[in-house]
């Protein structure tokens, strides 16, 4: 079962990030939502995610500096307590470097966005 909880988007120094929250119950179903988002966000720059299934956690990049988009946005699903929940940060580059720390706000900040 694959359900789309919540989705957002903010607008940080000109770079697009639209954050989805699902709720998942198998492994199996976290890459097809991945290949959907990229077929319908082909044009963007960066997919990077966290999940926490039971005792599966993972987190992924995507080609942003290590540690700077995957790990913030599994912090936010820690922080938050939950499992059996996929985040995904889909980064639309708006021209102005964000730096690591400005990366690790940016998708940290994105992820807690969906729980307001």
């Amino acid at each position: 079962m694959i359900k789309l909880i919540k989705n957002n988007e903010i607008i940080i120094k000109k770079s697009k990030f639209i954050a989805y929250l699902y709720e998942i119950n198998e492994i199996n179903c976290i890459k097809d939502i991945i290949n959907n988002l990229k077929i319908e966000h082909k044009k963007a720059t960066h997919i990077c995610y966290a999940y926490k299934l039971d005792n599966n956690v993972k987190y992924y990049d995507d080609g942003e500096p290590n540690g700077t988009a995957g790990k913030p946005i599994y912090n936010i699903i820690e922080k938050k307590n939950l499992n059996n929940v996929l985040i995904v940060v889909i980064r639309y580059f708006g021209g102005i470097k964000l730096g690591a720390g400005g990366l690790f706000r940016a998708y940290s900040n994105s992820a807690s966005e969906l729980f307001i």
